[in-house]
């Protein structure tokens, strides 16, 4: 997505805001370009409102730009969360978790009264898992016997996810401490979701079935807006 259509989506998102509202906050590129907006609303208007970020990095840019950060332990009702995602499909069921934030983003989404989701069209696809394998966190120490578990379910491949630290090719450690394996399917069902978490030592995955209340789509004709059918 190029940085003209992040504003644009960024603004959308922004102007919808309103002062006092408690908001959850999701992780990436998509999500600062919103961020960014709203802090010239903050800075404008002197809007006030409090979020809910669901990384270290989100809740640095939030407070740089003078939102209220509260923890996810908050006890108080989020009114609104965005985020974006890798990929949605028709029927707006969601894949995420390539930044490795996967655990408290879907703790925000489901603890939020609607949860928008922001990306660009080529995140648009018929078949979830068309483009990217679905990210499972997994406790170190159950990463052999998930990965069985996971083949047993129907996945092509299971591979565990690497980072690059101080120039060595290293094991990708979550905020919570757990590693990440990244399972392609051929065929995502609604069930999938639970029967991963189902799985002794899996976390969480990054299927999302039925948390987004609206995807805005930013392309070069605009930005538009999908929501969910029936």
């Amino acid at each position: 997505m190029d940085n003209a259509t992040k504003e644009e989506l960024g603004v959308a998102l922004a102007s919808r805001v309103k002062g006092g509202q408690l908001i959850g906050v999701g992780t990436g590129s998509t999500v600062e370009a919103v961020l960014v907006a709203l802090g010239k609303r903050v800075a404008t208007e002197g809007l006030q409102l409090s979020v809910v970020p669901t990384s270290y990095q989100s809740a640095w840019s939030c407070e740089k730009l003078g939102f209220q950060v509260l923890s996810p332990a908050t006890r108080r009702k989020l009114d609104w969360a965005f985020d974006g995602a890798d990929e949605v499909d028709p029927t707006l069921r969601l894949l995420k978790g390539r930044g490795a934030a996967l655990y408290h983003e879907k703790l925000i989404a489901a603890r939020a009264e609607e949860f928008v989701v922001v990306v660009s069209e080529d995140k648009l696809v018929q078949r979830l898992g068309e483009k990217m394998a679905v990210p499972v966190e997994v406790t170190p120490e159950s990463v052999h016997s998930v990965e069985k578990q996971l083949v047993q379910l129907g996945a092509e491949r299971v591979e565990l996810r690497y980072a690059v630290a101080l120039e060595r090719t290293v094991p990708l450690f979550t905020q919570e401490g757990n590693l990440i394996l990244d399972a392609q399917f051929a065929n995502i069902s609604d069930d999938f979701e639970k029967e991963i978490n189902g799985i002794p030592g899996a976390v969480e995955n990054g299927i999302f079935t039925h948390y987004a209340t609206e995807v805005l789509v930013g392309a070069s004709g605009g930005v538009r807006s999908l929501t969910r059918k029936g």
